[in-house]
């Protein structure tokens, strides 16, 4: 009996797993697509079907929330999208050139680090010659 129910838990979380990685996986191709030029382009051209329609009224309040609703919502999402992957890669390439100069810095302190320690060997073995 509790040999079934281990396998149905282990059947469960494989599921959940399979499920989740099915989710994210789906989210990035999503975002990927979106998150283009191109796509807000087509989001831009979209948009301006309706415009005819909302300028025909004369109503500023209409006018308004159409560009406020309809056009910058949906170009801005790509764009800001697109933004945040570019921001993230100077970030990345950013954190590359700081731990490349961090680690450069590092060799030098260990070096000077290794000549105190020669200079101290040396001195230690000088007292000792003229003490001995």
């Amino acid at each position: 009996m509790r040999n079934r129910s281990l396998k149905k838990h282990r059947d469960i979380t494989r599921f959940k797993r399979n499920f989740t990685s099915f989710n994210k996986n789906l989210a990035i191709t999503i975002t990927g697509a979106v998150g283009t030029m191109t796509c807000a382009y087509i989001f831009a051209g979209i948009a301006l079907i309706s415009l005819p329609a909302a300028l025909k009224t004369g109503d500023p309040i209409i006018i308004v929330a159409w560009v406020a609703q309809t056009f910058l919502q949906l170009t801005l999402l790509s764009v800001i999208v697109l933004g945040q992957d570019i921001q993230g890669e100077r970030t990345e390439r950013r954190d590359v050139e700081t731990h490349d100069a961090v680690m450069s810095e590092l060799a030098a302190v260990q070096g000077l680090v290794s000549d105190v320690h020669a200079l101290l060997a040396l001195e230690k073995a000088q007292v000792k010659e003229e003490t001995g």
